[in-house]
């Protein structure tokens, strides 16, 4: 039976983590002002009391995993922009990582990188109160822009390709409707060109994310929760309400693959640029069961611009500013429907299109010229309210198209 060791003290905590045969350390109590902690490989770090609590020095990181490491049953807290939880780069794997029931103050963060050329995380309840993911150098690029990390980040770093890290990652949150976590949200992502990351199960509760990025920047993005280049997830499960809230904040966005992607709450966007759903990967099916809406310029509602969805199912989408398409589509994709209509109430005005800024039209089922559908049916109608805004704009083909209800132009 794995030795264990109840700590309620930063000395005595300091004392065990650094004794191998102390297997599972148990917390009591709160412990304050602590300096950074490293578990070693199979030791356990766990509440040992209802409240316990982990609160470290400003200034530092928390807890530094290493290999076969879990954490449950305790709060963790470090300064935001600081990381409550984080790994060692220098071993040879993760072996399996496992946070359970834990709820931090500051970034988790999960990188394989330098040595790290294997393991699994295992998340099953995970609530980031508040973080700032923001100063983090390293960003993947592609299309024109960088990705900010996000409170929860789990990246595979690694050029080599053969490698290949697995996840199953259940109850993460971020972030709370008056203070949003800083940067994007949820982060999971291989390397483009690189290193894999399979997820079997990403399934987050509510999410709420600032990127802060300044306006005007067009280089920069951040994403609700984003599926970033080589991610292969089997289920993306969102089954509490996802908001961002800046400039060029995605809410939810797919560099991966996704083999099934399913919204169940309302999907959110307060800033200019920040689109509700965006491809640029491939979804096979995703399927939105609560409306999307959004308030800034140039903030659409789905968007495909690269990569494809072979089945897309949405209840309503609905844009409020200038330059805020409802549906975009500039590459293939298969069957596409709404139950509830799509609505545009903006004019034309600037969006952030790859990295450039551009000039569209809220116009409510927008087809590019290279884009097409097998099959697009729309009930509820298109309406748009913007003045000399037509509702449909189709520049690519589509094999069939069925409108219940009106299709309204503006003033």
């Amino acid at each position: 039976m794995a030795s264990q060791a109840l700590v309620t003290t930063s000395e005595a905590l300091q004392a065990a983590v650094q004794d191998a045969g102390r297997q599972v350390i148990a917390v009591g109590g709160l412990l304050s002002g602590l300096p950074s902690i490293r578990l070693l490989p199979g030791q356990s770090l766990v509440g040992g009391e209802a409240g316990a609590v982990l609160a470290f020095a400003a200034g530092s990181d928390g807890v530094q995993l290493s290999e076969d490491n879990e954490i449950r049953d305790l709060r963790i807290e470090a300064s935001p922009d600081r990381r409550a939880i984080f790994n060692d780069p220098g071993v040879d794997g993760l072996g399996r990582i496992r946070l359970a029931a834990v709820t931090t103050v500051g970034q988790v963060q999960i990188l394989a990188r330098d040595k790290v050329r294997a393991g699994h995380v295992e998340v099953d309840g995970l609530d980031i109160v508040a973080a700032d993911a923001r100063a983090r150098a390293d960003r993947p690029q592609g299309y024109g822009v960088y990705v900010t990390q996000g409170a929860f980040t789990l990246w595979n770093m690694q050029d080599d390709a053969a490698v290949t890290i697995s996840a199953r990652l259940t109850g993460l949150s971020a972030g709370r409707p008056t203070a949003p976590v800083l940067g994007s949200g949820i982060f999971v992502s291989g390397m483009s060109g690189g290193g894999r990351l399979a997820v079997s199960l990403l399934e987050t509760g509510a999410v709420h994310s600032d990127g802060r990025i300044p306006a005007g920047t067009p280089d920069q993005i951040t994403g609700g929760v984003f599926t970033v280049s080589n991610a292969f997830v089997d289920v993306v499960r969102n089954l509490g309400p996802v908001v961002t809230y800046g400039v060029n904040d995605m809410v939810l966005d797919n560099w991966g693959t996704v083999d099934r992607w399913d919204a169940r709450e309302k999907l959110t966007s307060y800033g200019p640029s920040g689109i509700g759903f965006v491809n640029f990967g491939v979804v096979n099916e995703l399927r939105v069961h609560a409306p999307i809406e959004t308030f800034g310029q140039g903030a659409r509602a789905f968007n495909v611009y690269d990569g494809t969805v072979n089945v897309a199912e949405f209840d309503r989408l609905v844009t409020h500013a200038d330059g805020a398409v409802g549906i975009q589509i500039s590459q293939p994709i298969g069957r596409l429907s709404v139950r509830r209509g799509i609505e545009t109430f903006g004019g034309t005005g600037d969006s952030l299109v790859k990295g450039v800024v551009v000039k569209l039209s809220a116009i409510a089922l927008s087809v590019k010229s290279g884009g097409s559908a097998r099959e697009i049916e729309i009930a509820g109608g298109v309406v748009v309210h913007g003045k000399d805004i037509a509702p449909i704009e189709m520049h690519g083909a589509i094999g069939t198209l069925r409108i219940d209800g009106l299709a309204v132009a503006g003033a």
